[in-house]
């Protein structure tokens, strides 16, 4: 079934701040209906207000029956969703060898299992509507990694494995799948309530983890994106006919795409004749 550009349902997961506050509120602005999900729903409205088209809905992404909850209510409201953004997430700061077991598992817990619950949760109506687009909120740093971001890189590299799947188990079905590569925008994903650092410290990893630690302390609020743009250009791609699997986002990750794409490339080329020598003869 097709909609116009001020028809959509929107179901937007960490609602209250950041991306997904902006995009729900670039969505009711021009007249779409938003499903706001988070921990505390009252933090969607205090940001957002009361409005007819706006469902505030509790939903830790964690609690699979949150999920399932959440949606039955959207549709419930609405009667459909046509585009699904899974924003909710955070960020560990830590060399791989520093991050705790209950640190990995925490993070791995909201930011890829906590999406699959909600996408389990959204598909099924989607299939039924035979419409839908998801869109999974990944990272540079799930395209390439850096140091100190290991373990949050190792979420949205697997964010970005499941979207590419998603992209083709959905597409005979009339449904989109779309991972979007934000690179560092002006959020307070560095704060401390959207960023962890680990609680363990090495001296060792001084030069890579620790500058990077300084790096991000003295980057905080002043990233080179624009959060409003961002949730501007959310909207084009909701709105696309034919949306791409990935979209970076930011002339930062342009550069670090680029720049990744030519170091493997290199590799491909200086390692071919090893790489090739492993077929059956």
């Amino acid at each position: 079934m097709s909609q116009s550009n001020t028809g959509k349902v929107w179901f937007i997961t960490g609602a209250s701040r950041g991306f997904g506050a902006l995009v729900a509120k670039q969505a009711l602005d021009r007249g779409d209906r938003v499903v706001a999900t988070a921990r505390k729903p009252q933090t969607v409205t205090e940001r957002l207000g009361e409005q007819p088209n706006l469902l505030a809905v509790k939903l830790d992404v964690t609690n699979e029956a949150d999920a399932q909850q959440a949606v039955q209510h959207a549709v419930e409201r609405f009667g459909r969703i046509d585009v699904l953004v899974n924003n909710a997430g955070y960020g560990l700061l830590g060399a791989v060898e520093e991050s705790s077991d209950s640190e990995v598992r925490a993070v791995f817990g909201t930011n890829v299992f906590g999406l699959l619950n909600v996408t389990r949760a959204v598909l099924p109506q989607m299939r039924a509507q035979r419409s839908g687009h998801v869109i999974n909120i990944s990272s540079i740093g799930g395209y390439s990694s850096y140091q100190g971001w290991g373990v949050y890189g190792a979420t949205k590299f697997a964010v970005e494995g499941l979207s590419e799947a998603l992209s083709r188990e959905l597409a005979p079905l009339g449904i989109f799948a779309t991972v979007v590569e934000p690179g560092f925008f002006r959020t307070d994903f560095l704060n401390d309530n959207s960023l962890v650092s680990t609680k363990l410290h090495i001296d060792d990893y001084a030069e890579t983890v620790g500058a990077m630690r300084d790096f991000a302390a003295g980057a905080n609020h002043q990233q080179p994106g624009d959060p409003a743009r961002l949730a501007a250009a959310m909207m084009k791609l909701a709105d696309s006919p034919k949306p791409p699997v990935r979209l970076p986002l930011g002339t930062d990750t342009i550069a670090r795409i680029e720049e990744k794409n030519r170091f493997v490339d290199a590799e491909l080329k200086a390692w071919h004749d090893v790489a090739i020598s492993t077929d059956h003869a």
